[in-house]
């Protein structure tokens, strides 16, 4: 095993031990969507792409959103985190130094992005956000915290990748209400499907909210 494979090893036996049961999906998604978007990635852009929520995944590590002031500060630390935890894999694992200091730039970048490799990172991350942990997000939060995060990610979306969000469809059609909702406010272009208001009590346990994400052709 080399120096790469002991660190993808490692980062992915940590966050299957994550208490947020969509993110050892989310990781290998995240990953996935780098391919399509990049498909000859180096390995420093893998193991960020592998990595950027690992932090989420150590419960004695793990930043709180309740100790900062906003969500964005609460997101920034989070990736500041989750850098310094990787590093200390990619040190044990005997990672090539410059890799591993360029991985965890990207983990640090991964939120807000700033460069092309950073960008590609974000948007491959937000991409499979919707794809992979929304339905789960929404069954543990509600209909209006979903909201909120679905509209944040949205923004951070590439014109590309938000043309790729527009064609997602969920089991639940609640859910795809509120992603029509979000992007309808966002690009200001009204929503072409059944409207939902955000008062409305909807409950997140409705039938068909497995996370399964539908793409229209």
């Amino acid at each position: 095993m080399n120096s790469i494979e002991c660190a993808k090893v490692r980062i992915q036996a940590i966050i299957a031990g994550s208490e947020v049961p969509e993110d050892p999906q989310h990781a290998e998604n995240t990953l996935e969507w780098l391919f399509r978007l990049a498909p000859k990635a180096g390995e420093a852009l893998q193991l960020a792409a592998l990595a950027h929520d690992i932090e989420r995944a150590i419960k004695g590590q793990k930043v709180c959103r309740s100790h900062y002031g906003n969500y964005d500060a609460f997101k920034a630390a989070h990736a500041r985190n989750g850098a310094d935890i990787l590093r200390a894999i990619l040190d044990e694992c005997r990672v090539a130094q410059s890799t591993t200091d360029e991985a965890c730039r990207l983990v640090t970048l991964h939120e807000v992005g700033g460069d092309p490799c950073s960008d590609l990172l974000k948007d491959a991350d937000s991409i499979s956000f919707f794809q992979v942990n929304m339905p789960s997000y929404y069954q543990r939060e509600g209909w209006v915290e979903t909201k909120r995060r679905c509209a944040w990610g949205y923004r951070r979306l590439s014109p590309r990748l938000k043309t790729i969000a527009k064609s997602m469809r969920y089991e639940n059609e609640n859910l795809t209400c509120l992603l029509r909702e979000v992007i309808a406010k966002a690009d200001l272009t009204g929503c072409n499907d059944a409207t939902v208001s955000t008062s409305r009590n909807v409950n997140p346990a409705d039938k068909g909210t497995a996370p399964t994400t539908k793409f229209e052709n």
